[in-house]
């Protein structure tokens, strides 16, 4: 497609709703509910991860995924990018400590 191209109407029509059973949406319901001990425990993983990774790629794709955990975990922007600048699995380390000690703590939506 180029540039002065028209986007099919198919594209912009949204994917029928899933029908979850009840089982399979109380597997749902648990595995939000646990998100943040999960994301709490992946981030302390990829700490290991990162000392032990022996490619730039490998580097790479895991300071993504920290990346994308520490946002979801409430780790203030500022400290993620300092964290993403330096590359540094023992910063990385220090904010594992610290959400596990319950300084940071992610922020609590309000209701819609």
């Amino acid at each position: 497609m180029g540039p002065g191209d028209q986007i099919p109407l198919q594209a912009f029509v949204m994917a029928e709703p899933r029908n979850f059973t009840p089982g399979q949406q109380k597997i749902i319901k648990r595995f939000y509910d646990n998100r943040d001990q999960l994301d709490e425990q992946s981030l302390a993983e990829n700490v290991t991860n990162l000392y032990l990774a022996t490619s730039e790629k490998q580097k790479a794709k895991l300071w993504g995924t920290v990346e994308g955990i520490m946002e979801r975990l409430g780790v203030p922007a500022s400290r993620i990018q300092h964290i993403l600048d330096k590359k540094d699995p023992a910063i990385l380390a220090e904010v594992v400590k610290d959400v596990q000690a319950g300084k940071i703590t992610k922020p609590v939506k309000k209701p819609s």
